[in-house]
């Protein structure tokens, strides 16, 4: 069984995070991670303080294992988001867009784990300096907001840049890019796309469905001249950015045509002017699974990997 930091740190069976993926990710999503051995994750950006409290406690109820809550730095209620955590006391939160800096030693003082998203070593060795306890490495594989860097590029320039653990995230779907993952010196994986398809994803079944039916050559990037990228599945708003960003248009309309268009998606089911956002590796979902069944999946797939490269390559190959 593969074994890390982060699975000592955060007291976790298996070193796979959830993604805090906004107006997906609640309480019986992350519950059913934890259960299965990884770690689970409500996203609290698109959450008013009183829901996010009510989604925390009710995730205690689901599960008396750790899980986290992720937080959007750059939220308007960001302040708020960070007071329930404290609170409630929630094991581990995840950052994104700002840096944690000040909030740490409040974090550290409730014991809480602190793990914040980073697109470049710089970015890396900022938050090592600060106190966070690891940090995860987003490629631009990744569904939603997306940095420059591939997977690839990016995990090992951070592992070789900090001493914390390096959680690898963007275009990881199945075992064999765990594994590739865990050879790049990550020491753990955070996966997004695959858990859009557990069956305790409560993200509306049109979402989930096109999901399911995308291929590889589906998935597009939106809102690369705005300095925003996103990277969806394609349909008429991904088509309308397109026409609008040739035609050059300002980049005030662009970023309004985007507006509130993950929640028109995620909880309306509009799977054409919604924003269905998913990574590269949306074309090996086909199917829908529990979390417990992605997770043993995963796990067993690296492990697999790993032992038949460690045997082809250094216990000899049969003839």
């Amino acid at each position: 069984m593969i074994k890390t930091r982060i699975c000592e740190i955060l007291e976790i069976e298996y070193p796979i995070l959830q993604g805090g993926m906004a107006w997906i990710a609640d309480a019986e999503l992350a519950a059913a991670v934890s259960n299965a051995g990884g770690l689970g994750i409500i996203a609290g950006g698109n959450r008013s303080a009183d829901e996010l409290r009510e989604e925390i406690r009710k995730c205690k109820e689901l599960t008396d294992k750790p899980f986290g809550v992720n937080i959007m730095l750059m939220m308007p209620n960001a302040e708020e988001i960070i007071e329930v955590c404290l609170d409630e006391e929630v094991p581990v939160v995840t950052t994104g867009a700002g840096n944690p800096g000040k909030y740490i030693p409040a974090f550290k003082e409730k014991g809480i784990k602190v793990i914040p998203v980073v697109a470049s070593d710089a970015l890396a060795k900022r938050m090592e300096r600060i106190g966070c306890d690891a940090v995860i490495a987003e490629g631009m594989e990744a569904g939603g907001h997306i940095g420059k860097l591939t997977t690839m590029v990016l995990i090992p320039s951070i592992v070789r840049a900090v001493n914390i653990p390096v959680i690898a995230a963007g275009g990881i779907a199945l075992g064999e890019q765990a594994a590739a993952a865990f050879a790049l010196g990550a020491e753990g994986i955070q996966i997004g796309t695959r858990f859009l398809a557990a069956k305790e994803c409560n993200v509306h079944p049109k979402y989930k469905e096109k999901i399911l039916k995308a291929r590889f050559n589906q998935v597009t990037v939106t809102g690369v001249t705005t300095g925003h990228p996103v990277r969806l599945i394609e349909n008429k708003l991904t088509r309308k950015f397109a026409e609008l960003e040739f035609s050059g248009a300002p980049k005030e309309e662009l970023e309004e045509l985007g507006r509130g268009r993950l929640r028109l998606a995620a909880e309306q089911g509009d799977v054409e002017w919604g924003s269905v956002m998913a990574g590269q590796v949306v074309g090996y979902i086909n199917k829908e699974e529990t979390a417990e069944e992605i997770i043993k999946d995963i796990m067993e797939g690296a492990e697999k990997k790993l032992r038949e490269l460690c045997e082809k390559f250094f216990g000899g190959e049969k003839e």
